[in-house]
């Protein structure tokens, strides 16, 4: 018995839940990982496309027009065809509500990236089957294992001509120290690509190309030796399903729930989002697998997501999303308790008590006022530069969320305004976007030139690019005579102010006010490190 599914379901309706521990348990709120070019944009799209909060799903880079994904929103993404900023869509599916975090690609935003992986319990890790792991999906593998950040893993593109699937499997095994386990297994690669065979649920999932953006028959199966495979497949393509699916099964583990969730273990899924097959298969592992909001780590203790009292913080803020309203939003993530609009939280670092009067849910550049939310949500707080990127918003006393840093940039450049007028509104735009965590600010304790620090060459475009188009202000950046930064701190209040006035020519304040040393060159920080034993030189500073 074959069915057809639909590529545009209707956008599920679920019940209001009843406990704060009921709607946490509902949420699954995770990022996409890849190296740039994977699928990582055009997977969310049709994710989004499953989960009926869209229902026209365009080519990343239509012929004749070029379309964006919904999620890349900002001039310079759709005029370079990458994601540089982090983007969030929330729908529901089934049973359960996805909070998706559509996070940069590209290696110049990791530290983006890496912000953004705090605010999510799991990952996709998409991968292109003709490339397998490439540096930067590697780099991002290492972010969320320092976390334990359980991994589902898509191999996209098996519509073009791929690697063998047992070598990608091996490379993921060997080069991420993950064990994996085939979810699907494909039927043949490139024109010769019939579908996938799920390993799992022993089902066969037909692909048709002619379809377009629909999926092909789906029809369940007694085992790889059922005889109405058969009447689907050639008897050559299915001689190999059959034989490299049973070598799959035997030479792989079988899927552990608790090897997932401890980060040990990825179930794989082949497919082509392009093509939207294979995709819908995901987003069911993630609502089957990925687990539910996970407690925070924080101080004086940690956060459990069923906790009646309201917990949250920032872990991403942007600037002028709607530049006709010169607004800033706080992303936040919801850590535990039932959040009300106009409740009053408070804001330990400014220590004052704050009122949410306008929270956002966000689709992408999209908006809605959101009444309620619960734990694993991500709400927009609208506000006028009060919040930073590691702020709490909170009902409990004193609370600070930990493991949000800021890191040293590897590339320093000055700022050179070519309309020497707006220097007060430079240094307007350069607090604004350091706040955002777009970049690294610092004022040298001489000389009048702004230096900004940035981990990529792109970042310094998007720098240019933004401070002229949301604040009308044309800038340059010209070599800096120093190759790093770190940040200083000391228990001897008096050996760091000693410090600042003999190396003042070196040192700096950032947008906290905290100092900074710039370095020449590495042995040049060697070299002051050993000066000054009593001085801390670090290359990361917790946000908080």
């Amino acid at each position: 018995m074959s069915s057809t599914s639909s590529a545009t379901p209707e956008p599920a309706v679920l019940a209001p839940p009843a406990t704060v521990a009921e709607a946490a348990s509902r949420r699954r709120t995770f990022a996409i990982i890849s190296h740039p070019d994977a699928g990582k944009t055009t997977l969310t799209e049709k994710l989004l496309l499953w989960g009926g909060a869209i229902h026209l799903a365009g080519d990343v880079k239509a012929r004749g027009e070029r379309r964006r994904a919904r999620s890349d929103w900002m001039k310079i993404e759709q005029a370079r065809g990458i994601s540089v900023t982090t983007s969030v869509m929330t729908f529901d599916y089934g049973y359960n509500t996805f909070n998706l975090l559509d996070t940069p690609g590209h290696e110049d935003f990791s530290e983006d990236t890496y912000r953004t992986l705090t605010a999510v319990d799991s990952a996709i890790m998409v991968i292109d089957a003709a490339k397998g792991i490439e540096p930067q999906t590697r780099k991002l593998f290492e972010i969320c294992r320092l976390r334990d950040v359980p991994i589902i893993t898509f191999v996209n593109k098996m519509d073009r001509e791929a690697r063998d699937p047992f070598e990608l499997l091996d490379q993921v095994a060997d080069a991420l120290a993950l064990d994996t386990v085939p979810a699907t297994w494909p039927a043949g690669m490139g024109r010769d690509f019939k579908g996938c065979y799920d390993l799992i649920e022993n089902r066969m999932l037909m692909f048709d190309p002619g379809r377009g953006d629909r999926v092909g028959d789906v029809f369940a199966c007694s085992g790889l030796d059922d005889p109405q495979l058969a009447d689907h497949l050639p008897a050559d393509r299915l001689d190999a399903l059959r034989e490299e699916a049973e070598l799959a099964r035997d030479g792989y583990p079988a899927m552990d729930a608790e090897a997932y969730l401890h980060g040990h273990l990825t179930p794989v899924f082949f497919g082509s989002a392009l093509r939207n097959f294979g995709v819908r298969e995901v987003l069911d592992g993630v609502a089957r697998w990925a687990p539910p909001p996970r407690p925070q780590p924080a101080t004086p203790h940690e956060i459990d997501p069923s906790d009646d009292k309201v917990t949250g913080f920032v872990f991403k803020v942007q600037a002028n999303m709607d530049p006709k309203h010169r607004d800033r939003v706080a992303f936040m993530r919801l850590c535990s308790g039932k959040f009300r609009r106009g409740m009053k939280l408070k804001h330990p670092r400014s220590g004052k008590a704050m009122a949410v009067h306008n929270p956002i849910m966000f689709f992408a550049q999209d908006r809605e006022i959101a009444d309620t939310a619960w734990p694993g949500d991500i709400i927009g707080v609208p506000n006028h530069g009060t919040l930073r990127v590691g702020d709490a918003l909170t009902e409990i006393d004193d609370l600070r969320f930990t493991g949000i840093p800021n890191f040293a940039p590897e590339i320093l450049r000055r700022v050179r305004l070519d309309d020497p007028m707006k220097a007060k509104h430079l240094r307007r735009a350069l607090d604004g976007l350091a706040e955002e965590g777009v970049t690294q600010v610092f004022r040298p304790n001489m000389g009048g030139n702004w230096i900004v620090g940035v981990v990529g060459p792109l970042q310094l475009d998007v720098l240019a690019t933004r401070i002229e188009n949301e604040y009308d202000i044309k800038v340059g950046f010209e070599a800096a005579p120093f190759e790093t930064a770190r940040w200083v701190t000391s228990d001897d209040t008096a050996e760091l102010k000693a410090f600042e006035d003999k190396v003042r020519h070196a040192t700096a304040t950032d947008v906290d006010a905290d100092v900074v040393f710039l370095a020449r060159n590495g042995w040049e920080l060697n070299r002051t490190q050993e000066e000054w034993p009593k001085l801390k030189f670090h290359a990361t500073k917790e946000r908080a």
